[in-house]
């Protein structure tokens, strides 16, 4: 299996670490429609769950917002609506309490790890809710990866991370750190500890 370069996984690690809620960037990509949006979105899911897929995404700039109410507990952000480079997530919907956390501290004006620090707290006190496990889908590439006239998705590296809070290597056996020869675990030991599963460029 292709691996993306190791760069590359490097971007990918910052993106994850950003949660998937969008913040303020240098806005130029024009402003998709919500539909394309949506296509675009949900892209990262096998093809039998795209259709019922929850999707937020953007009608105006300012607002992260539900542009379609799915049904299979799985949500989508189109994350790539107001950045230049390509990327989209998709994960389980009992993740969602975490990642609008993150979203909400940082529109607050709350930066770098003080985000987790807040969300940690929360989570240990039961303030916070944090699934035992749940599943993320992501996409990533560059500004030519998005067709904006058609909403084809193309040229991207897939990324699956399955969280596993508090997991460590003796407890999954898995290695704590990336290598050549398959998942591994990162964050081991934390409220954040999840499975990296690098996937193929397509």
């Amino acid at each position: 299996m292709q691996q993306p370069p190791r760069h590359l996984v490097a971007i990918l690690l910052l993106a994850i670490l950003a949660s998937p809620g969008v913040q303020a960037q240098a806005k130029i990509r024009t402003l998709p429609s919500p539909a394309l949006q949506i296509r675009a979105a949900v892209a990262p899911l096998p093809l039998d769950m795209r259709d019922s897929a929850t999707v937020l995404g953007y009608r105006t700039r300012d607002k992260l917002e539900v542009l379609r109410q799915g049904t299979n507990g799985m949500t989508c952000i189109a994350i790539f609506a107001l950045e230049t480079d390509f990327h989209v997530a998709c994960y389980q919907s009992t993740l969602e309490p975490f990642m609008a956390r993150g979203r909400e501290l940082r529109a607050q004006g709350v930066k770098g790890e003080e985000v987790d620090s807040i969300r940690a707290r929360e989570i240990r006190s039961g303030k916070l809710a944090m699934p035992s496990s749940a599943i993320m889908y992501q996409l990533f590439g560059g500004e030519e990866s998005f067709d904006s006239l058609t909403g084809t998705v193309s040229h991207t590296s897939t990324l699956l991370i399955i969280y596993m809070p508090f997991a460590t290597g003796r407890t999954t056996g898995l290695s704590e750190h990336p290598n050549d020869y398959g998942p591994w675990l990162m964050y081991a030991g934390s409220y954040k500890a999840h499975m990296m599963l690098m996937g193929e460029m397509k």
